[in-house]
C-alpha cells in the first residue's frame, strides 16, 4: 500500500467512526460495482440509504476536500447507488437515497478536522 492509499484508508476509518457515532449503521466499505467504480461507505441513516464519499487531504495540499464532488462525480455516485440497490437485492428505501461527503483535513499539528455534508448531490 502506498502513502496515498494509506491516507485514504485512514480517512475512511475516521469517517466510519464519525458516522457510527452519529447513529448510522455501516452496511459496506469500499464496495465495487465493476467498472462503474467504488463507494467508500454505504450506510443507513434511519430509513435512508447513504452513499458516502470520503476525501482526505493533508493541510495545504490540493483543493479542500469539500470541493471534491463535481457534477460528474455526483452522477457517478448516483449510478453506484442504483447498482448497490440492484446487486444487494434491497428495495428502494422509504427515506430514499442520499449522497454525503466526509471531508477530512489533516493539519500539520493537532487532531484531524472532519466535515460531514449531507445531501451534497
Amino acid at each position: 500500500m502506498n502513502r496515498t492509499q494509506a491516507l485514504g484508508r485512514y480517512g475512511e476509518e475516521l469517517a466510519t467512526r464519525r458516522l457510527t457515532a452519529t447513529g448510522m449503521h455501516i452496511l459496506a466499505r469500499n464496495w465495487r460495482c465493476g467498472r462503474a467504480g467504488e463507494i467508500d461507505i454505504v450506510a443507513r441513516d434511519g430509513d435512508t440509504l447513504v452513499i458516502c464519499e470520503v476525501k482526505t487531504r493533508r493541510h495545504g495540499a490540493y483543493e479542500h476536500p469539500m470541493a471534491a464532488v463535481t457534477p460528474t462525480k455526483a452522477e457517478r455516485l448516483r449510478r453506484l447507488a442504483a447498482c448497490w440497490l440492484d446487486r444487494s437485492g434491497t428495495p428502494a428505501p422509504q427515506g430514499g437515497v442520499r449522497i454525503d461527503l466526509v471531508g477530512i483535513v489533516l493539519p500539520r499539528k493537532g487532531a484531524p478536522v472532519l466535515t460531514h455534508a449531507q445531501g451534497v448531490a
